[in-house]
């Protein structure tokens, strides 16, 4: 049974209960000479032994509606702030009811939400705290492994590269009388032994990158492009600004510099690689530019993990990464980072 008719059944019954207690009271009190006239004496049409009865049930209806429906509205606002809560939203406040307990309540259920709102943040900070601790687990785990397949590359495939390399020109040297077609093989496959070189080049420096360590930017990129000038058959120029910048930033944009060199050097058959890396307008420019092979950039190569890396790395430090690459003309990038913090020269 719902409260309104619960209340409605209730005030009816008191309302009879009372209204015959009453009547039976005055009866005994002042007992009518003739007992018939409680049937005869009629008022608005009705006799009086029954107009009473019927008053008092219409009064106890009326008071059980009033009544219902304000417990029900009471309890509807406590029902809605109970479903709020489980929701983990914030119950209705307290001003909204009328009844003493009923506040009371609702400032203890008000107390639980707060409860639960600082157990959900401290779950969530322990959940972000091991997800980054796991990243950095595995970040470590797949660094020590790049590193691991770096060094039996080098120790294996890029010195057996390099002996197959001094062997294809002690033989084409020592032999000058041989025919055009088996020298042109010969020239091949030294060839391709020098590219094979290249791309190994290139791919111990993508898995095994130099860390900046106690070098500043500028020392970084100086020292990785001179050593890449004198191990690689590329011309190689830039022009490196000396720019105080915050660690972070430093290591980003190096990293990026690293992926994109490597690219060049495995993809893009280039014979020009230009660095630059300047500041102006309150802004840190970074650009590479070849003249490989280049690329569509609408082609799918160009969602790889290597371009997105450098994406996602230039976005962590508030820049921007841009690149124009023509077919058979060559590829520019160029990342650009807003210098908003002033970093002390200790750093």
């Amino acid at each position: 049974m719902s409260i309104l008719a619960r209340q409605i059944v209730s005030g009816m019954v008191a309302a009879l209960i009372i209204s015959f207690s009453l009547s039976a009271v005055v009866f005994f009190a002042f007992p009518p000479e003739d007992w018939h006239l409680l049937w005869h004496k009629k008022i608005m049409g009705m006799p009086f032994i029954l107009f009473v009865p019927i008053l008092s049930l219409v009064g106890g209806l009326i008071f059980g509606v009033s009544t219902g429906l304000f417990w029900r509205r009471q309890l509807q606002g406590l029902g809605d702030a109970l479903y709020q809560l489980e929701h983990g939203n914030a119950p209705s406040p307290i001003e909204s009811y009328s009844i003493q307990e009923f506040k009371t309540i609702s400032s203890r259920m008000k107390k639980v939400h707060n409860h639960l709102s600082e157990q959900a943040k401290i779950s969530q900070k322990l959940t972000a705290e091991k997800v980054v601790e796991q990243e950095k687990i595995i970040e470590e785990i797949v660094s020590q492994e790049r590193n691991r397949l770096a060094r039996e590359l080098h120790d294996s495939v890029s010195q057996q590269l390099f002996a197959a390399s001094m062997l294809m020109s002690a033989i084409t040297e020592s032999k000058p009388d041989l025919k055009s077609a088996e020298a042109k093989q010969l020239k091949m496959v030294e060839g391709m032994i020098h590219q094979s070189q290249l791309e190994m080049r290139a791919l111990l420096l993508h898995l095994r990158p130099v860390p900046l360590r106690d070098k500043s930017l500028q020392e970084g990129i100086q020292e990785l492009l001179t050593e890449l000038s004198q191990k690689v058959p590329i011309n190689i120029t830039w022009k490196i600004e000396p720019i105080l910048l915050d660690r972070g930033i430093e290591d980003h944009l190096f990293r990026i510099l690293q992926e994109s060199v490597s690219n060049t050097l495995r993809h893009a058959k280039a014979t020009n690689l230009e660095v630059l890396l300047i500041g102006r307008d309150d802004l840190i420019i970074m650009r590479i530019v070849d003249n490989g092979l280049g690329f569509n950039i609408e082609d799918s190569k160009t969602g790889s993990y290597g371009l997105q890396n450098m994406h996602e790395r230039a976005m962590e430090i508030g820049g921007t990464m841009k690149i124009v690459s023509v077919p058979n003309k060559g590829t520019r990038l160029e990342v650009k980072v807003p210098m908003t913090v002033e970093v002390e020269e200790n750093d």
